[in-house]
């Protein structure tokens, strides 16, 4: 079977005093970009915690890059994740007192890697926010914002780059820009990309979807 840079088992969930959630078993191989299609309420977010070791299921397995996700607690957790995954939510979720070159240093910190200020510099010209890297998340666009979000979570160039209804509440020409500057991001970073959403315009750009 082809390497997985994602893979789940019989994954469930279930809420305190509150619905049980079954999932479908997942397999990601390696740069084999992915959707996750379902309707509001069907449980996208919460697979996407599961998968990313937010939350912990009430049953099943993830690995991730050959890890046990599950295997690892706290700050082992944290610094894994940081390493080998990438967030992209449907709002930035900029630390507000940050300027964004901090915020994306922060990132690398998370992972343990050596602060390298030239390579997010790299980043931010790429995704023509430059000019923004000593502004605060609040003198910035959303357009902006979501740019700055991206470069955050690719900078430690991560196996997983997992995105939550990215495109949700625009119109379709800026919906078929983000899908063009995530598919580039990912690929020129080695990344891996799956996509949450209940967006079914989207779903002519990928070739390998899950349905929920």
């Amino acid at each position: 079977m082809t390497t997985a840079v994602l893979s789940s088992h019989h994954l469930t969930y279930q809420y305190p005093q509150g619905v049980a959630l079954s999932f479908p078993d997942i397999h990601i191989p390696t740069h084999q970009h992915t959707l996750l299609l379902g309707d509001s309420g069907q449980g996208k977010t919460t697979l996407l915690h599961l998968l990313s070791g937010l939350s912990r299921p009430t049953t099943g397995k993830v690995n991730l890059s050959g890890q046990d996700l599950y295997a690892l607690r706290g700050s082992a957790l944290d610094s894994f994740r940081s390493k080998h995954l990438g967030f992209i939510f449907q709002e930035a979720h900029l630390l507000p007192n940050l300027t964004v070159l901090e915020n994306i240093k922060l990132a690398q910190s998370l992972a343990r890697n050596p602060l390298d200020e030239e390579a997010i510099r790299e980043l931010l010209r790429y995704l023509q926010v430059e000019d923004k890297a000593s502004s605060k998340p609040r003198q910035l666009s959303r357009g902006q914002k979501q740019r700055v979000a991206i470069a955050r979570a690719v900078i430690n160039k991560p196996a997983l780059l997992l995105a939550d209804e990215p495109t949700a509440s625009l119109d379709d020409k800026n919906t078929a820009l983000v899908l063009q500057l995530l598919f580039e991001v990912a690929d020129n970073y080695g990344s891996t990309l799956l996509i949450a959403t209940h967006d079914k315009r989207i779903k002519d750009h990928f070739t390998h979807s899950y349905q929920l």
